[in-house]
Parts: structure tokens; sequence; C-alpha cells
């Protein structure tokens, strides 16, 4: 497989969504920021500190599922919310409150503004099922088949692994590598034979924990190095520095890759 710039063994690729396959890493950002920002502002009054939309996504947020990520940054701040339950309204005051705050925002921007695939990358996914590899999408997102079915990627996926099928099977999400081994399994592979595709720190550790057969770091901002000390046996900026891949045209045209240092077969929705 060195034409796709992977090892010989693999036999099947598991990809993240946000940051990966589509542009909404920055919109899940964004309506972080608002969530977090509108809730600190209640409770400290003007002088709150602001959610960062860099640091404080990538460390504490992005790839976890969504209230993980709210206790997360919480707990960063030295606050704690109760629970709550599921259906919480969004203006309520608990964890699950916050986590359907985010939700609806995220929603919102996404019908505002749509949803951008990288094409390099449904590029590169098309070339390797054209050489026989399995693909399997992994999200923490429950509005995953919604955004796949907007930029028309659905039928790219063998398997979906996403945020409502990790809540069916009582998956633990990211960094856990639980979703992306049950993936691997629907796939009738080892993990060992399963490349990992991810842009997030907790999608780094979770391709580590699970020992997979290549963890590739996909670098939008800047934090190859993080990638990396989290487990990246490669980072890329973009798919389409991975080898020679076809109608991608140049292969490793950039010269940004760097060495080491979800038809699908499971139902689901939004959430």
């Amino acid at each position: 497989m060195t034409d796709l710039g992977l090892p010989p063994q693999i036999r099947a690729c598991l990809f993240d969504l946000d940051g990966v396959v589509t542009r909404t890493a920055v919109v899940h950002a964004a309506a972080w920021k608002e969530t977090f920002d509108s809730f600190l502002e209640e409770r400290d009054g003007a002088g709150y500190r602001p959610f960062d939309a860099a640091h404080d996504y990538d460390e504490y947020v992005d790839g976890l599922p969504r209230t993980d990520g709210v206790r997360t940054f919480l707990a960063s701040r030295g606050i704690t919310l109760p629970e709550g339950a599921p259906d919480d309204p969004p203006d309520a005051l608990t964890v699950q409150g916050l986590g359907n705050r985010k939700n609806e925002l995220v929603l919102a921007k996404i019908r505002e503004g749509g949803v951008e695939a990288y094409d390099t990358t449904l590029a590169y996914i098309r070339a390797v099922r054209a050489r026989g590899l399995a693909t399997a999408i992994v999200s923490s997102s429950k509005n995953c088949l919604d955004v796949l079915r907007a930029v028309d990627a659905v039928g790219l996926f063998d398997v979906r692994i996403d945020g409502v099928v990790a809540a069916e099977r009582g998956l633990p999400g990211k960094p856990k590598p639980d979703t992306f081994l049950a993936a691997a399994r629907d796939l009738g592979v080892r993990p060992s034979e399963a490349a990992v595709f991810e842009d997030a720190l907790a999608g780094m550790d979770a391709g580590r924990a699970g020992r997979f057969g290549q963890v590739v770091g996909v670098d939008r901002v800047g934090q190859a190095e993080a990638l990396r000390a989290h487990g990246a046996d490669i980072v890329v900026q973009d798919l389409g520095d991975l080898g020679e891949i076809g109608e991608l045209g140049e292969p490793g045209r950039s010269g940004r890759s760097a060495g080491r240092a979800e038809p699908t077969q499971t139902p689901g929705g939004a959430g």
C-alpha cells in the first residue's frame, strides 16, 4: 500500500469525521465558545475568562463525546455542575443542559452555512476503497449521519460508529479506543490491520491505546508535535500528502508530511 502511504498489512481505514472528512471542526469550536462564554458570563459576570476556541477546544473538548467535553472543560476551571438528564432544556445549568445548548447551536450553524468536505480526503477514501480496503467513519458526534448525508458521503463507509451507536452499545468515547476497536471488529479486521485517521489529540490517544497498525495525525491547526506526542505514527497537513492516489494528482505534492517523533452497516441518527 505504498501508493496510499500505508503499511502493507493494513486492510481497513478508520476515519474521524470533524476535521478529517469535513470542515466542521471550526463550527464545533464556535458553538462551544458561544455555549461556554454565555455560561461563564452568567456565572462570573463581565470579568469572566472566555473559552479559547483554539487552546481550550483542542485541550478539553475536541474529539470527546459532548457531555465529556462539558465535564472536562468545566473541571479545568474548577467548576462542577449537576449531571442533569439527557432531555434537559438548553438553558438548564446542568452538564446535559450545556451539552444540549451546544448541540442546538452547532445544528443552527450547520443549517446556516452548510457543511463542506475536504475534497482530498474524499478522493483518498475512494482510492482506498478502489484498492479493496474497508472503511469506517468513527465519530463522537450524534449528528454524524446528517453531516455525511449533507456531503453525499454515506456510501463511502462500510461501517459507522458514531455518538448514537456508541450510546446504544455502551461504548466509552475517545480518548478510550473502544469506538475504533468496535469499527475494526465490525469490519472483521484486527487492530494491527487497521489505520486510524484523526485530527484530535484524544483521537491520537485512542489510536495508540488500541494498538492500531498505523495512526495518522491530520494537522489542520499547527499542532504536529502534540499529535506525535499523543501517538501519531505520521503527521500530514492533508490526506493528499499520503502517497500516489490517482485522481488526487501530484503525489506528496507539498512535501508537508512528517515522520514519527464512520451503504452503512450500523443504524443511527442525529442528536
